[in-house]
């Protein structure tokens, strides 16, 4: 049986670059750093002052402020960039079409500053005063639960949370329905929102945060640099609308790039750490490809997961050695958290996006503050900047708590 071919057809983005597409991916190739002083709380009392905030955000623009305070700040970036996407995509849901397109997104932690405020009030003012909106507004599947409601999307709704690798999960649970023709068309992606008193304190007690560079947030962020310390929390959403190129060409889509295959590992070792080796991430990776039917020698960019945490660069670096080879020398490597920081459960979904782009434009983001080199990390990371390399094949990479590994695989668009 011949496999469907599946094609990304919309973009949309709300990062700490830029609240849309456009502004996000021009501040990503000009190398520019949305990571700044945290403005969300009072972080006077924490270790680390900075996090890639999402600036200006004024959900009230997209949604009706009665519907807007009735959702946690994940929820608003998710419905928000639907908007967005579903102007991008061109795309019509009405009752002849509803019920095949679905919502499959990934979200890390949900609603977690709306957790952290209704216990406040819970532990001042008693049962009484909490909202009967708190447990919608906390729960992860909300995100593609509204989204459904703003669009129409009556088919697949679903929520993969896989901690930071719930936004590739989400990419590729949907690229499943496609294949087996269970979808005409798919909003996917990722949201998350948690730079916040419990999110901040959570992991920097783990040491996961960077508390280096607090007066020169823009350096804090460092994948595969020797002097790396920590991720920095980012936020916000990066959704893409995925279709059958049947359904596409039918309706005269524009086509970003299309995406050849999916795979997913888990380490089974720890419960924070990856393999050493990069073990798990090297099974990924092969199925990936595997299910994608492309040589490793084919894939010339990599956007890695690249952290700025000694555990992950190192061992991802591993594991593309193990994979490529020889030709591991060869790869361009991104590290696009080095602009915008760590956006946890939507991390794959905005680097999804930066892939599809680098694609379509032939343009690689460079991989900034890669002053000096950790030995271990030998590989192309693209440190001297945004250059013009027109790949023809990417991977995106992502690794999370738990063990859990995905990857995507994503071809430059030819008819």
């Amino acid at each position: 049986m011949e496999r469907k071919r599946i094609v990304i057809t919309g973009l949309s983005a709300i990062t700490p670059l830029g609240n849309d597409i456009e502004t996000s991916w021009e501040a990503l190739l000009a190398g520019k750093s949305g990571i700044g002083p945290i403005t969300l709380f009072d972080s006077t009392d924490y270790p680390t002052h900075i996090a890639g905030e999402v600036k200006n955000f004024d959900p009230e623009a997209y949604i009706n402020p009665k519907e807007c305070r009735k959702m946690d700040r994940f929820s608003q970036f998710a419905v928000c960039a639907s908007i967005d996407l579903m102007k991008d995509a061109g795309l019509v849901i009405d009752e002849n079409n509803a019920h095949r397109i679905g919502v499959v997104l990934g979200v890390g932690l949900g609603g977690l500053k709306t957790l952290e405020d209704f216990h406040e009030k819970l532990r001042t003012a008693g049962p009484r005063r909490v909202s009967p909106f708190y447990i919608p507004m906390v729960i992860a599947n909300m995100a593609p639960g509204l989204v459904a409601i703003e669009t129409g999307a009556k088919g697949i709704n679903v929520v993969s949370t896989s901690a930071c690798a719930s936004a590739l999960h989400a990419i590729g649970c949907a690229y499943d329905q496609l294949v087996l023709g269970r979808a005409d068309a798919i909003i996917t992606g990722g949201a998350e929102a948690t730079i916040c008193g419990m999110g901040i304190s959570g992991f920097t007690s783990m040491k996961a945060l960077c508390t280096k560079y607090q007066d020169e947030p823009e350096k804090a962020s460092r994948p595969f640099d020797s002097d790396r310390s920590g991720f920095v929390m980012g936020e916000g959403a990066g959704l893409l609308m995925l279709e059958t190129l049947e359904h596409a060409k039918a309706r005269g889509a524009r086509i970003y790039a299309e995406v050849l295959g999916f795979g997913a590992s888990d380490d089974a070792n720890h419960m924070v750490a990856p393999l050493e080796s990069g073990a798990g991430m090297v099974a990924c990776i092969k199925a990936a490809l595997a299910d994608a039917g492309v040589e490793a020698g084919l894939i010339d960019y990599v956007s890695a997961h690249g952290t700025s945490t000694h555990a992950n660069d190192s061992a991802e670096t591993k594991a593309l050695h193990a994979v490529f080879g020889e030709h591991a020398k060869d790869l361009a490597i991104t590290g696009v958290k080095s602009q915008i920081g760590h956006l946890l459960g939507a991390s794959g979904g905005v680097s999804s996006i930066f892939a599809a782009l680098t694609l379509q434009s032939g343009m690689v983001p460079g991989t900034i503050n890669l002053e000096n080199p950790d030995p271990e990390c030998d590989l192309n990371y693209m440190a001297e900047g945004t250059k013009k390399l027109d790949p023809k094949y990417a991977i995106v990479n992502a690794l999370g708590f738990g063990g859990t590994n995905g990857c995507l695989v994503l071809k430059k668009y030819e008819d």
